[in-house]
């Protein structure tokens, strides 16, 4: 028998490689299911944060703008083309104001599906103390995000945090954002969030160990062994095992890449 698979929907990558078949209702049920988890963990006050799901190279999925990110249903998840315009909105509905935000992610990287901004506690306060999470501090963080540089200050809704962000994109899958928050994406909206997580809970041992004296640092070989592990993983992303941007705030090099052997 002959069996003949006709794709309408769209097809995003799930957490383990493999493809997930999806319709963009479901997409939309899983992007308000993550709206709630960022929510429900703190990463978000009132209207903060916005999630976006790649659908091909000129459709995408995105949450709006003025709406809890918590309390989400589908019909409220918009459509916009790869410049931002609006190709489907319910009602009233908006796509986000940050969306210049996810489409420069997307131009700049096509290997990422999905971008999560949101505003962690403790990432946010790294980020507007002008601290990037850069000290190797725990296997998990050292092997799925490295480290975390600060894109530079930009306002809201315009293209200077696009551009701030554009710096890392290529060498990172997470930033914080100065005095704003953090962003991360990968290739799947799980994926992306789960980064975020990642990011939300290095900050907070950062600061906890920082209450008790500082933190215990691994060795610049410690910190190779890591990236080894990381290259045997075959983790996907842009996760360099030999650059570290903004490293240098705490060290003399003020503004320049910081080889791992440097850590």
């Amino acid at each position: 028998m002959v069996y003949r698979l006709i794709i309408k929907s769209n097809c995003i990558l799930n957490n383990l490689g493999g493809m997930k078949m999806q319709n963009e209702y479901e997409i939309k049920k899983e992007i308000c299911d993550i709206g709630k988890r960022i929510y429900n963990r703190n990463m978000v006050a009132a209207n903060d944060g916005n999630i976006s799901v790649k659908l091909n190279d000129n459709e995408f999925l995105c949450t709006p703008t003025g709406v809890s990110k918590g309390f989400m249903t589908p019909e409220y998840i918009c459509k916009v083309d790869r410049d931002g315009n609006v190709l489907q909105a319910n009602g009233n509905f908006k796509p986000s104001s940050e969306i210049k935000m996810h489409m420069r992610v997307y131009q700049e990287r096509p290997d990422v599906n999905s971008v999560v901004h949101a505003h962690p506690v403790y990432a946010t306060s790294f980020a507007i103390a002008g601290i990037p999470l850069t000290q190797p501090i725990m296997p998990e963080a050292v092997i799925a995000l490295g480290c975390v540089p600060i894109a530079k200050y930009g306002r809201p809704s315009t293209m200077e945090i696009p551009d701030a962000v554009s710096e890392y994109v290529q060498y990172f899958d997470a930033v914080l954002l100065e005095n704003h928050g953090a962003l991360t994406y990968s290739d799947s909206l799980l994926n992306a969030y789960l980064k975020m997580e990642s990011v939300e809970f290095y900050a907070q041992l950062l600061y906890q160990s920082r209450l008790l004296g500082g933190p215990k640092e691994f060795t610049p070989q410690q910190v190779e062994d890591l990236y080894e592990i990381r290259r045997q993983f075959g983790m996907k992303g842009r996760h360099p095992a030999n650059l570290c941007q903004n490293f240098s705030i705490m060290s003399s090099t003020l503004g320049s890449p910081v080889r791992a052997s440097s850590l």
